[in-house]
């Protein structure tokens, strides 16, 4: 990607197929007051709504650089596990977890500030995707969440998963990410492989590796190209506080967190 980014913004280091582009924002760029400072994109919040338009416009102008015609489509996320085909006229709170696009220009898009974003697309660049993976959506029911579905839509449009590379973005790493009992039985009931992404602390609960669950998944559906977060330091949400929003981190203290957000699409 050849556009200048907002300081700071993450572009994948992964093999992109020609014509696929992606990218993941961070606090910079933006206009949003505390606690959503800066560049806050969600619209559902508690942040100023000119502020949040606003802050979708720069992700919009850096967008257009490099696709005349593209547009960001933002979904209603709910924890769940429904991916939906989207095109440049998907209007915007379309309820779904993860999206796929083949039309050019039309941006998968995901918010996060915590639940980790994976962006998905086929070697020819004839399709992408991209999922959001808290961990009732990554855990889904037995053992098929939105990746599963996600990885599915994508065989629907021709693109196998021995053909498909993935990207994991920035989310709660595993030294943060402190769960009950009923998550690691959510993961683990389905596939005692799961029990190495979780470390028992006192009072009953686990540490967990959220991208770590995320990659042993992928591993499962035959994604064998998967790039991005490793579970260290730097991808952490919670421990980069000046780069990314955490909802477990700022709500409790700050009254609130904003999102921020991973892009693929088609040029």
């Amino acid at each position: 990607m050849h556009v200048s980014l907002p300081a700071d913004w993450l572009v994948p280091d992964w093999p992109a197929p020609p014509g696929v582009q992606a990218l993941c924002t961070t606090r910079a760029g933006g206009v949003s007051a505390a606690p959503y400072d800066r560049l806050n994109l969600g619209a559902h919040v508690g942040d100023d709504a000119a502020a949040v338009q606003s802050n979708r416009q720069v992700l919009q102008s850096v967008l257009q650089a490099t696709t005349a015609n593209a547009r960001a489509v933002f979904l209603n996320q709910v924890h769940g596990t429904d991916a939906v085909r989207i095109d440049l006229a998907t209007p915007d709170a379309t309820t779904a977890d993860a999206c796929l696009a083949t039309a050019p220009g039309a941006v998968c898009t995901i918010m996060v500030a915590d639940c980790l974003p994976v962006l998905f697309a086929h070697r020819s660049g004839h399709v992408v995707a991209a999922a959001h993976a808290g961990w009732r959506g990554l855990a889904g029911a037995q053992g098929q969440g939105v990746l599963e579905s996600t990885v599915k839509g994508l065989g629907e449009q021709g693109a196998p998963a021995a053909e498909v590379i993935a990207w994991l973005g920035p989310c709660i790493g595993p030294t943060a990410f402190e769960v009950g009992a009923e998550v690691r039985a959510a993961f683990c009931g389905h596939d005692p492989a799961a029990e190495a992404c979780f470390v028992a602390q006192p009072g009953g609960k686990f540490l967990a590796d959220l991208a770590g669950l995320a990659r042993l998944r992928l591993a499962a559906l035959g994604i064998t190209g998967i790039y991005g977060n490793d579970g260290t330091a730097p991808w952490c949400t919670v421990g980069n506080a000046s780069r990314f929003f955490s909802h477990r981190r700022d709500t409790a203290v700050l009254g609130g967190s904003g999102r921020f957000a991973a892009c693929i699409w088609r040029a």
